[in-house]
């Protein structure tokens, strides 16, 4: 038994096919018994009607909350201890879900569809902000990250309730999502899959929501893993420091350069130890 719960904002034209493709998929490889909940996120198109009429429960907020609000909502509203999440878009194929479900069963927390496909390239501005997140992510938890911010994925719904209060109400729910499993020891696998076409035009804003989710990357690794932040700065303190020292040795002024990259080592050993104290106070909170 598995609950499907999907946020949908101005998603009249796809929310349809979606449901369509969802319950196609479940009746060929799926559960017999499973639930379609739509989150009509203050859509001010017929979302909600077209959802209800082709059979899905439908949760409506009045106004738009967000991607990670509807989400919230609709995995607390779910009757069911297996939750899949999908976009209503269109862009994630649907006949992945009992996969992703067997993978879940297998004993993994969170089973993510990594998305692959000519449709993934990057824009010229887009790649370099995914590349920053992605080395974050990375960094942070040791760990390869295929897709950090996938919108089709398997889960528990007791294991991911106790997350809410640290994960975001907007677009960034499933980056914060990924962070938190992995920074506490849960076991997450990534099952390539195909991204499609967008039906429709895309609700992504990408230099807000991009300062968005690095501020809840950011969030995220001070909450669950301070040092490994503060090493990063006191890191690129130090990178900065000594670049500048040898541009200043080259120019001749040694003296100078001495004192910069002093003050480089200092300040990176100060940053690490306000790292160290931030971990101690971590520790203590979550006594």
């Amino acid at each position: 038994m598995i609950s499907i719960v999907i946020p949908a904002y101005n998603e009249a034209s796809a929310i349809g096919r979606t449901l369509d493709e969802v319950r196609a998929a479940l009746a060929t490889d799926g559960p017999s018994s499973y639930e379609i909940v739509v989150v009509d996120d203050g859509s001010s198109d017929r979302t909600g009607s077209v959802a209800a009429a082709a059979g899905a429960r439908v949760i409506s907020h009045p106004a738009n909350a967000g991607y990670g609000r509807s989400l919230k909502d609709g995995i607390g509203a779910a009757q069911h201890e297996t939750i899949v999440i999908i976009d209503a878009d269109g862009t994630y194929p649907a006949t992945a879900i009992p996969r992703l479900v067997t993978d879940l069963d297998r004993g993994f927390d969170l089973v993510v569809g990594a998305r692959t496909g000519v449709r993934l390239r990057d824009s010229w501005l887009k790649a370099p902000l995914r590349r920053v997140l992605t080395f974050l992510v990375e960094f942070t938890t040791g760990r390869e990250v295929p897709d950090v911010n996938s919108g089709l994925r398997a889960f528990r719904r007791s294991a991911i309730m106790p997350y809410f209060p640290q994960l975001c109400d907007t677009f960034s729910f499933t980056t914060s999502m990924t962070l938190a499993y992995l920074l506490t020891g849960r076991f997450v696998a990534h099952v390539p899959i195909d991204y499609l076409e967008r039906v429709g035009t895309t609700k992504v804003r990408l230099f807000r929501d991009s300062l968005r989710t690095l501020q809840y990357i950011v969030q995220g690794i001070v909450y669950y893993n301070p040092v490994k932040m503060f090493l990063l700065l006191a890191g690129g303190a130090v990178a900065v420091g000594l670049t500048a020292a040898l541009l200043l040795a080259l120019a001749g002024n040694g003296f100078a350069s001495f004192s910069i990259a002093v003050l480089a080592v200092l300040t990176a050993v100060l940053v690490f130890a306000l790292g160290l104290v931030a971990d101690l106070l971590r520790q203590i909170l979550i006594r």
